[in-house]
């Protein structure tokens, strides 16, 4: 039997913004205190993410920019899930699209997480593959930037730089060193 001790309780949801990227709603909750009231809540789409490693020991990434932190970095390549598609399918297309790189093979589910579970649903999968073919250059003009082979032995210090993007880069890659055999 699980301890529910600490569980919040929910009695319905009324969203309060709604477009294809992002919906705001507010969830009427009650805390373990007993105190009830609106919360809000971001809903975003589901992501998929393609980690690809080559025998090298390096990691496939895009370097571009993103405005909303006005920073420069290194991203996994993937991007949202859209309906009717799975998350497998999808990191394959963000990955040609956005590298001109086709992953070979059957993928790992690698991980799946939750970055900002407090106030935010936003569901990522990741799949890794070992191999993956040139087949062009990236066709996805919105997805500009610099791709490269980045060696997994400066992660580390690409995460202390903060070099890295968000957490759809940073778990992956993290995970992956992590639990690679010693």
């Amino acid at each position: 039997m699980a301890d529910d001790r600490g569980s919040w309780k929910t009695f319905g949801e009324r969203l309060v913004y709604d477009n294809r990227w992002v919906q705001v709603g507010l969830t009427d909750v009650e805390a373990p205190n007993g105190e009830r009231w609106d919360h809000h809540v971001v809903h975003l789409a589901r992501i998929a993410i393609a980690l690809i490693v080559n025998d090298q020991d390096e990691a496939l990434m895009l370097w571009r920019y993103r405005f909303a932190t006005r920073q420069w970095g290194y991203e996994l390549l993937g991007g949202m899930v859209e309906a009717g598609d799975d998350s497998v399918g999808t990191a394959v297309r963000e990955a040609v699209e956005e590298s001109g790189w086709r992953p070979i093979g059957e993928p790992e589910h690698l991980v799946s997480f939750e970055p900002l579970p407090g106030q935010v649903t936003a569901p990522v999968d990741v799949y890794l593959w070992r191999k993956a073919e040139h087949i062009g250059e990236p066709t996805d003009a919105e997805e500009v930037g610099r791709v490269e082979w980045v060696p997994l032995s400066q992660v580390n210090r690409l995460v202390q730089q903060q070099k890295l993007l968000g957490s759809g880069t940073l778990v992956p890659l993290l995970y992956y060193l992590n639990s690679r055999p010693r």
